[in-house]
């Protein structure tokens, strides 16, 4: 028998969406905000030579830079006032989480609500703007010492860069939480997620060119596309798999009524760490080639042979980044989901699995389960790396679009659809209230 949900979900169209006047504007609010965005990665950092930043970008373009510019929108490629984009926020956001599990203050702050929530959000807004001014300084050092970048080099150009840049992710995170408060799905994941799309045009024409130019043949033009959509695929149906552990409630007595026991489902994610391990991975890998590329000539010899060992499509490159991305799955999945907290959550509300005893052994078995799905998902976020990193390297693809930029976009874009689903779902429901209140009311 089919569910008044399951019945209501089937009956979203176009037509619910014209009638839902606050999820339009939500919708028309969220499409300003990214668009003040967009503009932004057009707004050029005072004191760069723009001809002379593209030859260096273009040397550079495989690595660290080329994943950063891809998240910022392009903002790298024109060194505009958004370059280093959300990044440190998120950076921000991570290291308080990681924190967390150290320190007994703030895991004690976590657990006490709203409050302790907004104490934590203000502690990640300051970290990010420490990140941010230390990373804008490093970028101003870099291009002092990057050739003919920056046409008046020094202090002055400096403090300029920290504040213009750090002042721009000050921005894009005010304007994501406006998103997110006001808009529709997570304002910080929707300006990457637009970022990495306006990026995409680009690239495709580009490779489209030089197909046209014989650069490429048509044979390896229409294996990317294909592989691209297949890979799609997999992430979405990967993002979708779960392991439902079975929860039973016994009976329970309210006064003098008895309700008969309920049962429900305890979800586990197969891939739980989301997008955090490629992040990581590429970073911690790309960052010494990043580093040696802007110091060339004044690395000894082994620190040489270290960085061109580490680039693209190097054997220890692919083993190592593999390695890490199956180290963070690991850990993170370790980071944000506490099973003996889960366990205790489920005996306070009677809760059990059949067949375990509530408390430690409950907290057990989801940790003995939990760590099995966590080997196919730290494989499977290892396997969608892998092939465009394999693609990039040794079939000469023109441009930087990793398995990270992959799962964004296709995380990001699941969970904005689930959400406007929602809004539409809520807005029949309460068409149907209203219609049943006015058939009252006439009866």
């Amino acid at each position: 028998m089919v569910s008044a949900a399951e019945q209501l979900a089937a009956n979203l169209n176009f037509s619910a969406l014209a009638k839902a006047q606050e999820l339009k504007a939500r919708i028309w609010f969220t499409l300003g905000a990214l668009l003040v965005y967009r503009l932004g990665t057009y707004i050029p950092l005072p004191g760069i030579d723009p001809a002379a930043w593209e030859q260096i970008f273009r040397t550079q373009s495989g690595g660290i830079l080329g994943m950063f510019n891809m998240f910022s929108g392009g903002g790298i490629h024109r060194m505009a006032i958004f370059a280093l984009n959300i990044m440190p926020y998120i950076s921000a956001s991570i290291i308080i989480q990681l924190m967390t599990t150290v320190s007994k203050s703030l895991e004690q702050l976590k657990k006490e609500g709203e409050q302790g929530r907004k104490l934590m959000n203000q502690y990640t807004r300051y970290l990010t703007v420490v990140l941010a001014a230390f990373q804008a300084y490093g970028i101003a050092v870099g291009l002092e010492s990057a050739g003919q970048a920056v046409t008046d080099p020094g202090m002055f150009f400096r403090l300029s860069t920290v504040i213009t840049l750090t002042g721009g992710t000050v921005f894009l995170m005010w304007l994501g939480e406006q998103v997110t408060s006001r808009g529709i799905g997570n304002g910080i994941s929707l300006i990457i997620l637009s970022g990495i799309v306006a990026e995409l045009p680009t690239a495709l024409y580009n490779m489209l060119e030089l197909g046209r130019q014989g650069a490429l043949s048509t044979g390896l033009i229409l294996v990317v596309i294909v592989m691209a959509v297949a890979v799609i695929m997999f992430i979405v149906f990967m993002e979708r798999a779960q392991r439902r552990l079975l929860i039973q409630y016994p009976k329970r007595q309210v006064g003098n009524r008895m309700f008969e026991g309920q049962s429900s489902h305890l979800p586990l994610k197969l891939n739980t760490s989301g997008v955090i391990p490629p992040i990581f991975a590429s970073s911690l890998l790309l960052l010494p080639t990043t580093v040696a590329n802007f110091n060339a000539g004044q690395l000894p010899d082994w620190m040489t042979t270290v960085t061109t060992q580490l680039a693209h499509g190097r054997p220890l490159f692919l083993v190592l980044y593999v390695g890490l991305i199956i180290f963070f799955a690991f850990f993170y999945t370790a980071v944000v989901f506490n099973p003996t907290e889960t366990a205790d959550n489920l005996k306070k509300h009677g809760g059990f699995i059949p067949g375990i005893r509530p408390g430690e052994r409950t907290a057990e078995y989801i940790d003995y389960v939990l760590s099995r799905i966590t080997v196919i998902g730290a494989a499977y976020l290892a396997l969608v790396c892998l092939i465009p990193e394999i693609l990039i390297s040794y079939a000469s693809v023109p441009f930087y679009f990793g398995g990270t930029s992959l799962l964004i976009v296709v995380s990001v874009t699941m969970d904005t659809v689930a959400q406007v689903q929602g809004y539409l779902l809520a807005h029949q429901y309460e068409g149907l209230i209203k219609k049943s209140k006015l058939r009252g009311r006439r009866r």
